[in-house]
């Protein structure tokens, strides 16, 4: 469609939004424009009830709480694995929500990663997130193989994005898992995650995708896909608050597997209190835990989780392309000849939930954005990253905020702030 950039045109959409009521569920500073939500997400009101909730079960119940309240701890972590399986494809007992995605990650690599005969390669991708290549790393040595050889990348052409053909190239019969993003950190890019996994398959490679940056933003079916095993956060657009309990899927067929690295809350409950020395695994996804789960940092997702319900993940996917898409026809009518660069793919199927720009001058950029109210994403070296979450980003917003960065690059307000990264960008 074609957009007129008015602030008229803004207004309209908003009354036209059927998700528009969601916003007044959340935090959200006056003045503020908060486009990063694809780095941590707000806090929203039944988030915050569910975290009050649980503390004061732990205030009510003492050590009953695993077993007593609305909310028993014991259990928590499954059922919250079956409400969040709906937003990605799964069945209920193929997701569990536990842990940090670096921490998971490791746990699937140590189940999955058997290096025999020739198969010894991991293959990722030269953009990954840096702790993924570190996990990845880490475990070829603790293989007692040499990472610099067994881990090869799929390489970009341009340094944002990657081509099939040339994630394709590396899988060769030397590799034993791939590992990629669904959606790359700086640039926004989602790959085609069905045919990726089609294509290892056939060539006999254990399939894993990071979901960092798109679960809570973009539908997936990991499960008709036939996608070996998941890892992602739950702190970005999930709203599970800073460091947040992570979650994993395993497909069912691989559930016979025992975990990598064991743990007693991958216990079958009913033995886990027998505290034998014989490791009884759980059915489904809840055997890959390991430790107690952290339940203050989950109690959040409680409350998250029931907005998804409310709204629906193929609803909020609409309008984040919608968004994205308002966004990128900004840039490229009002921006492009200020020297920036438009490094997310233009295509719906090829978007995650944000739009990332190409400046030389990035950081200082998005120094100028948040003097003005603007809260962007800094990558380095160039990479400015917008994210508009369909919970809570209006129309009104984006409107106010592309208005403002356009005359940020009009007068080069930017020039007065140095080009170098805080120290979290």
């Amino acid at each position: 469609m074609s957009f007129t950039f008015s602030r008229e045109e803004a207004v309209e959409f908003d009354q036209h939004d059927e998700l528009s009521a969601f916003r007044d569920q959340f935090y959200i500073k006056d003045g503020q424009y908060y486009l990063d939500g694809n780095s941590l997400g707000l806090l929203s009101k039944k988030a915050e009830q569910s975290v009050l909730s649980l503390l004061d079960s732990w205030k009510s119940y003492g050590i009953e709480g695993w077993m007593e309240g609305e909310h028993p701890w014991f259990t928590l972590s499954e059922q919250l694995g079956e409400k969040t399986a709906p937003l990605i494809g799964a069945k209920p007992a193929e997701v569990i929500v536990t842990g940090s995605i670096t921490v998971n990650l490791h746990q699937m690599l140590s189940t999955f990663y058997q290096p025999e005969g020739k198969r010894t390669k991991i293959a990722a991708d030269e953009l990954n997130f840096p702790s993924d290549i570190y996990t990845l790393q880490s475990q070829i040595k603790l293989k007692g193989l040499n990472p610099d050889t067994e881990l090869i990348k799929a390489a970009s052409d341009n340094g944002t994005t990657l081509s099939i053909e040339e994630i394709d190239r590396v899988l060769t019969d030397e590799v034993a898992v791939l590992l990629l993003p669904s959606v790359l950190y700086r640039s926004g890019q989602l790959l085609p995650m069905k045919e990726l996994t089609k294509r290892a398959h056939e060539k006999g490679i254990i399939v894993g995708f990071d979901l960092a940056h798109s679960i809570g933003a973009v539908p997936h079916e990991l499960h008709d896909w036939d996608v070996d095993f998941a890892v992602w956060c739950n702190y970005k657009y999930m709203n599970n608050g800073p460091g947040g309990t992570g979650g994993l899927f395993i497909h069912e067929k691989h559930h016979d597997r025992l975990p990598g690295l064991k743990g007693w809350f991958g216990s079958n409950k009913e033995k886990q209190f027998d505290m034998a020395h014989t490791f009884t695994k759980a059915d489904g996804a809840g055997a890959y835990q390991i430790g107690t789960p952290n339940i203050l940092s989950t109690a959040p997702l409680i409350g998250s989780l029931e907005l998804f319900e409310e709204a629906g993940i193929h609803n909020l996917r609409k309008k984040s392309l919608h968004q994205t898409q308002y966004m990128a026809d900004f840039f490229e009518q009002k921006l492009r000849s200020f020297g920036m660069k438009k490094v997310t793919p233009s295509a719906d199927e090829e978007r995650g939930g944000h739009i990332a720009l190409q400046h030389p001058y990035a950081a200082g950029i998005c120094k100028a954005m948040k003097a003005d109210g603007i809260i962007p994403d800094f990558r380095a070296p160039d990479i400015i990253r917008l994210a508009p979450a369909a919970f809570y980003t209006s129309y009104q917003d984006l409107y106010e905020a592309m208005q403002k960065i356009q005359k940020i690059m009009v007068t080069e307000d930017y020039k007065n702030y140095s080009n170098e990264r805080n120290v979290i960008a």
